[in-house]
């Protein structure tokens, strides 16, 4: 097993020890939380998402909040089961303010990229 972490450390580029704290961080969530599971390229960006689709935990949450708290709108407008948002709604509930930090920072990206975008039309005329 210490063979498996120093080669993924390697081809990471993530001491041993700091991909074996992020393994732990990441499998005592999901142990908790099993429709939720983590992706992301870089071991400093993994964020959770929910299992066996492309969305990540605030992608749901703001659904939710913009459906009134409506699991079943939530669950209709991805078409996915309400199992599937009550089980984001769940770990939202115990990791909110890091669910909170991610949503914030695709908002901010969100309007650098409009302003670019902005931008780059304005001198195209």
């Amino acid at each position: 097993m210490l063979d498996l972490l120093d080669d993924r450390a390697v081809e990471s580029g993530d001491s041993a020890n700091r991909l074996a704290e992020q393994i732990l961080h990441e499998g005592l969530r999901t142990r908790n939380h099993p429709l939720i599971f983590f992706r992301g390229r870089a071991s400093d960006d993994r964020r959770p998402g929910l299992a066996g689709t492309r969305l990540y935990v605030w992608h749901v949450i703001a659904t939710v909040r913009e459906s009134g708290g409506s699991i079943e709108e939530a669950a209709e407008y991805f078409r996915i089961s309400p199992l599937q948002v009550k089980a984001c709604v769940s770990y939202y509930a115990e990791f909110k303010d890091e669910i909170d930090g991610f949503a914030e920072e695709e908002r901010a990206f969100g309007t650098r990229a409009q302003a670019r975008a902005q931008r780059e039309q304005e001198v195209l005329g």
